[in-house]
Order: structure tokens, then sequence, then C-alpha cells
């Protein structure tokens, strides 16, 4: 085999399974691997090194092969700057840029290593006046300078949670045999720490909160400051502004789970009543708006984006129906966030996912194993998912909130 490089990764990877991950994709490549140096942390702050001489039949396979594994934190020994090449026109990038992942990355620019800001997946890393920034492809410009290869690039994958006893159900995967209220008062501590550390608390939310009777309990959280922001669709303030004001949600009576007599057109309703107000904003400063999840938002002044689409009833003047427009709205949102709760949502929460770096924290509620799957699977791996009700998630969590 004389096609040849020596990696290396530094990081927890045993009990990440990072370096078993390592051995396990060279083997997949037909490729043969001779560990030259592994020392191994001895603490839980201390991390392990791994060197490592790779060797595949074709020049074809290794480099298949050094672009996975640098997905895992494996990359080439050698210190070389990273290439970057000019983009010519805007929102085209050379055939073979760097695209990037939600992990902490460094590039080597200059004979020094620089760590890339605004870390997200599927973006292109520019180089300008000494920093590394993640663009996404719409945003780049012709002049722009970007990362080109694999050389000068490190990943960090993100570690396994450390503190077992705390957040065990951090590192089990999905399970709808998870106790609920386990879940809910490890989820609590999530939302505590984040708090403390003065980072933000962010709900993605469907309309099934309101259709499961979470609403009262969301809003509680909004209420009570556990909330710095709610990603949702246009459902979402629909159905919350028609509970507010008529008790129903589709029609169907909060109270008893009846349908309301003409109950049908509440929600369009509920939109005309908005339209007439302005904005979501002004119903409430006019009194007409006296409840609700948007309306705790409007009064605690959180911040709420409401993302359109081509199903959407009315919609509500506040939803955006750009969807560009609402991508960013989303994405700057999201920018502090320490944990994103996602409630019911799957579209909503794989795109909010999309936009997070890896080290920021996700709970993914929903009664549907296959949503909190999907969400993981779609690049989103530090999603944590509960298979549960949504109404009585997000009730049992106000109450053990406060």
């Amino acid at each position: 085999m004389p096609f040849q490089e020596v990696v290396e990764a530094e990081g927890h990877l045993i009990d990440s399974h990072v370096m078993e991950n390592i051995f396990d994709k060279v083997v997949e490549y037909n490729g043969r691997f001779e560990v030259e140096q592994f020392r191994i942390g001895k603490t839980n702050s201390e991390p392990s090194y791994l060197r490592l001489k790779v060797e595949t039949g074709d020049a074809g396979s290794l480099g298949r092969l050094l672009e996975e594994l640098l997905m895992l934190g494996c990359g080439p020994v050698d210190a070389s700057d990273a290439s970057l090449a000019t983009v010519e026109r805007d929102c085209c990038a050379p055939e073979d840029f760097y695209s990037t992942t939600n992990h902490r990355t460094h590039v080597r620019h200059d004979q020094r290593w620089i760590e890339v800001e605004n870390q997200r997946m599927d973006a292109m890393v520019v180089i300008r006046d000494g920093s590394a920034t993640c663009r996404r492809l719409r945003d780049l410009r012709a002049g722009d300078r970007i990362v080109v290869g694999l050389r000068g690039i490190r990943v960090i994958p993100e570690s396994k949670e450390r503190d077992r006893l705390s957040f065990a159900f951090m590192s089990n995967g999905i399970s709808s045999e998870r106790q609920v209220d386990t879940a809910v008062r490890q989820t609590a501590a999530l939302v505590r720490a984040t708090v403390e550390q003065k980072l933000k608390v962010l709900v993605v939310a469907g309309p099934v909160v309101v259709h499961t009777g979470g609403a009262k309990a969301l809003a509680a959280l909004v209420r009570n400051g556990y909330v710095h922001g709610i990603l949702a669709g246009n459902a979402l303030g629909v159905h919350d502004i028609e509970a507010a004001l008529f008790g129903t949600s589709l029609g169907v009576r909060l109270s008893d789970g009846r349908q309301e007599e003409h109950g049908h057109r509440n929600h369009m309703r509920a939109i005309n009543a908005v339209y007439h107000a302005g904005s979501v904003a002004r119903a409430v400063e006019s009194g007409r708006l006296k409840g609700g999840i948007l309306y705790e938002c409007v009064k605690k002044g959180v911040p709420f984006v409401l993302a359109g689409s081509l199903r959407d009833d009315g919609p509500l003047p506040d939803t955006i129906t750009d969807m560009n427009a609402a991508q960013d709205a989303y994405a700057a949102q999201l920018k502090g966030a320490g944990l994103v709760l996602c409630m019911g949502s799957m579209l909503h929460s794989i795109a909010t996912g999309n936009m997070l770096p890896g080290w920021v924290k996700v709970v993914c509620v929903d009664i549907n194993p296959a949503v909190a799957t999907k969400v993981s699977d779609r690049g989103t791996g530090q999603a944590v998912g509960v298979v549960a009700d949504v109404g009585l998630f997000l009730d049992l969590l106000a109450k053990q909130l406060g």
C-alpha cells in the first residue's frame, strides 16, 4: 500500500468512542493503520493523544479517508498552512472548497492556528484580516478568500458528557422507556445551569404545544425568565392566539376536547384580530390579546421568530415569509445560546440544529421517536431525544422550575 499519511488526534478519545471510530473508518476504506504513539489522559480533564500512520491502495481512497478522519478530529500531522482560493463570482465557491461541520474548528494561517468564528455546518471558511469565519454559500462575495482542500484544518468533536450522575440521560440515545419525570428533572437542571452561565435558553415549538395543552406551561416559563427566545412557524402563533382569544385550538375546545360550533373559523378570526391590531405586539398593547405564549413574550421583551411556509393561513403579520430572511432571523437569535429545547416540530428543529455549533446542548421532545432520530441524523449529533407528550413534558418542566 504505497499511499500513506501520518495523522493525529487529541481529546477524550476512549470514552467518547473517537478512537474506535477512527480505526473502523480506516478498515471501511480497506486501509491499514499502525499506532505510532498513544498517550492516555489520566484525569477527566486531561486529553488523550493518538498518532497514527494510515495506508491505502490508491490516492483517491486516501483522500476520501483523510476527509472522513478529519470529521472525527483526526488530521495530518504536518503543520502547513491551509490552502486558500479566491471567489470569482458571488455565491460561487471553487470546486474543492472545505465544507464545515458544527464542531469547533481551527485553521492554520500565517503559521498560526486560529479558531473559526460563527461555527455552523455546511458553510465555507473565509479568511480575512487574520480571522476565520463561517459563511454560507449564498453569502459569498467575489474576492473572498476561502479555505480549500483538507490541509491546515483541525476539527475538535464534542466530548461525551462526563458528568454521568447528573446527566446520564445525555449519553443514552433515544428511548421511549426513559422515565419522563427523570428527563424533566435533568432538563430543568440544564435550564438552571444555562441561565446561571448567562447563556440563552431557546425553545423551538410547533403547534402541538397548544394542541396538547402545553401553552400555559410554556407561557409560564417565558414569564419566569427561563426562556429567552421562541423559534416557530406561523401555526404556533396562530393557534396560541386562537387559544387565548377563543379557548380553542383548530376549533376544538381546550377545556373539554369537544368541537366548538363554527370553531373551524376560529384560527382565521385570530389572524384577523391581529391584522386589525397591526401586529402581535399591538394586539397586546391594545388589550385585545390578554394571554398566551406570544403575549408573555411581548410583556417580557422575549423575542419570537415565526417562519412562514407554503401551507400557512393568513399568515400573521409578524410571520416572515421570505425563507432566507427567516433563516437569518433564526440564526440571529441562536447567537449566545447554551440550550435549545425542541418541542414537537421536526422541520423547524432540524433547521435550527443545522445552524448550531456542536457544543450547544439540544433536547428534542416528541411523541414520535423518529423525530428525535431525524434531528440527530441530520447532523445535530449532540441532540438528546425524549419520547413523551409535549404538553405533559412542558407542564412537568414548568412545575419543576417553579
